[in-house]
């Protein structure tokens, strides 16, 4: 099944190599665009976490398979620092990114829960056990974007983001129902995973049709019981079955509603919420299209208030233009290298593929810096530096196609209006978007969401909302949106940050202190302000000019902040 998503979130190690990867990034009718929250690995994490040899590595390989494919024993529970937990509910393991030993485990829950003697499923989970467990029975879960996103596969990034919290507390991560570990719902179209592949012929009906047929045939599953509510009750499960008494909970993008309705269902669960690059209750995520646009046109306008930029690239907007529209003509073949393998390739230059490239970089700082050479390179027919930024951003989703349409058809789909669509009409981006998970849903039916899901959440749990100004997915007045009944709770603005404020400020620092704390609103959000804005790349090595008389030389004419 192709069609294009939603929310996602950084991932927490590099861009691989592997062809399925590919896809994701690629295009908005491959597997590409990402909900909203997906910002580069660049961004996210740092390049490598270790130095292993083949064989530990080999051996960390088997110690997570055989700590989260062995069935839990059931033990008496034993109370360690008045906390209820057992060894027995979880066993050592290790994880991609992280060189120490963890926990993990998982629990069998009943897929559809008004049939506890139906088919069950295993949701596993992972414990980053706190440096000094000061508090053994609070933990922070840290929830995924998308939606279809894995918690633990992003374990590294979660791990650096929230290392103040850990110096206390356990940090729990569950890969819920239909991602990672979790009875994933995931399909393949291998067709799809070249360079070649032309991404605007795609049937998304008969792709979507596949996928349905292809998870009947190898992972039968009932699609209708992996929303988000249904979710909800797995994630109170492992709470209970672990002992912690109440959680500080951090959703990020699609993992912001996961929050919300924890907060609406579970409150006496509840100690802290925070909720970064926020999705409200009663939005419909369809209306991304808008905040795709917005930070599009912001990358513009930065542009053009930046000297050096505005010299280089003076009609930047008017070379996306140009590129956008001749390709909706038709695409372009060119012959280009590789940007994982750097091996000679045909590339099929396609309206989806371009944007969608321009889309996922506009998530992460580092990436967006490259936009305008790549875009001016664009316009003259050398998509090397689009290839570049999507080589960047290829690992940066890993979305479980099946989960994600299984939440967007029963919560979103319904909510679109009539003047939602006239207002996806104003571009490809948001247009194709929507027409895409139409036609999805067309075909991958789910029960819909009654009108009380979309309700604004009620709540006085201490909540800190984290919005970045150039996020092109969840803009602050989303986040503005969530506070509405939200009696004890602050929202806070990072001027120069996209998609995650935690991860590219000191938005982490705010979390630590609300979670020590419990107190929101003595938090003091004025170091967003700092300014840690790139500088714009004006060519291919740098952010330096190249004088025309010395090729060999850079000026000193660095980029102005943006």
């Amino acid at each position: 099944m192709n069609h294009r998503t939603l929310f996602t979130q950084a991932t927490a190690s590099q861009a691989s190599s592997t062809a399925p990867k590919r896809a994701v990034a690629m295009g908005l009718k491959t597997l590409t665009l990402a909900m909203g929250l997906a910002t580069s690995s660049l961004l996210w994490a740092d390049v490598s976490t270790g130095a292993d040899t083949k064989d530990e590595a080999q051996q960390k390989a088997e110690a997570v398979n055989e700590a989260t494919n062995t069935p839990t024993s059931i033990a008496d529970d034993t109370k360690v620092n008045g906390a209820i937990k057992s060894t027995a509910k979880t066993q050592s393991c290790y994880l991609d990114g992280l060189a120490e030993q963890l926990e993990c485990g998982k629990i069998s829950v009943p897929e559809n829960p008004n049939k506890p003697d139906g088919k069950h499923i295993d949701v596993h989970f992972a414990i980053l056990p706190a440096i000094k467990n000061s508090y053994p029975n609070e933990a922070l879960l840290a929830i995924a974007g998308g939606p279809g996103q894995s918690a633990i596969e992003n374990a590294a990034g979660f791990d650096r983001m929230l290392t103040k919290v850990r110096q206390t507390r356990d940090i729990l991560l569950i890969d819920q129902r239909g991602t990672g570990q979790s009875n994933q719902l995931q399909c393949q179209d291998d067709a799809m995973f070249t360079l070649s592949f032309n991404d605007d012929e795609l049937n998304l009906g008969e792709s979507t049709q596949a996928c349905i047929d292809e998870i009947a045939k190898n992972n039968p599953s009932d699609i209708s019981q992996y929303n988000s509510v249904t979710a909800l009750k797995d994630f109170e499960a492992v709470r209970e079955y672990l002992g912690y008494q109440q959680l500080h909970l951090y959703g990020i993008s699609y993992g912001s509603r996961m929050a919300q309705l924890y907060m609406r269902h579970y409150p006496q669960a509840l100690k802290t919420v925070t909720l970064d690059g926020i999705v409200p209750m009663q939005q419909s995520v369809i209306a991304i299209g808008g905040a795709i646009e917005r930070g599009l046109n912001l990358l513009f306008s930065d542009c053009r208030n930046n000297q050096a930029c505005q010299q280089t690239f003076p009609d930047l907007e008017q070379d996306f233009r140009d590129v956008d529209n001749k390709l909706a003509n038709a695409p372009i073949t060119q012959q280009v290298r590789d940007p994982l393998t750097n091996s000679p390739e045909t590339l099929l230059m396609t309206r989806g593929k371009f944007n969608g490239a321009i889309r996922m970089a506009m998530y992460s700082p580092t990436t967006r810096a490259l936009l305008p050479h790549a875009i001016h390179q664009a316009k003259q027919d050398d998509f090397q530096p689009i290839l570049g930024l999507y080589a960047l951003t290829a690992d940066s989703t890993g979305i479980a196609m099946g989960m994600h349409a299984s939440v967007v058809c029963s919560e979103d789909i319904h909510r679109v209006t009539e003047q939602m669509r006239k207002d996806a009409k104003v571009s490809y981006m948001s247009g194709s978007m929507l027409d895409g998970l139409e036609k999805t849903c067309d075909v991958w039916q789910m029960p819909l969401m009654d009108d009380s899901f979309s309700a604004p959440i009620n709540s006085d749990i201490p909540t800190l909302l984290l919005s970045g100004e150039i996020d092109p997915a969840t803009p602050p007045n989303w986040g503005a949106m969530a506070t509405e009944q939200l009696s004890n709770a602050q929202h806070f603005i990072a001027p120069y940050a996209t998609h995650g404020v935690a991860y590219q400020s000191c938005g982490n620092d705010l979390i630590a202190e609300l979670v020590d704390t419990a107190d929101v609103m003595s938090i003091d959000g004025s170091c967003l302000n700092k300014d840690v804005r790139r500088s714009f790349y004006l060519n291919a090595n740098g952010v330096e000019l190249v004088t025309d008389s010395d090729t060999s030389t850079s000026t000193t004419a660095t980029a102005d902040k943006e």
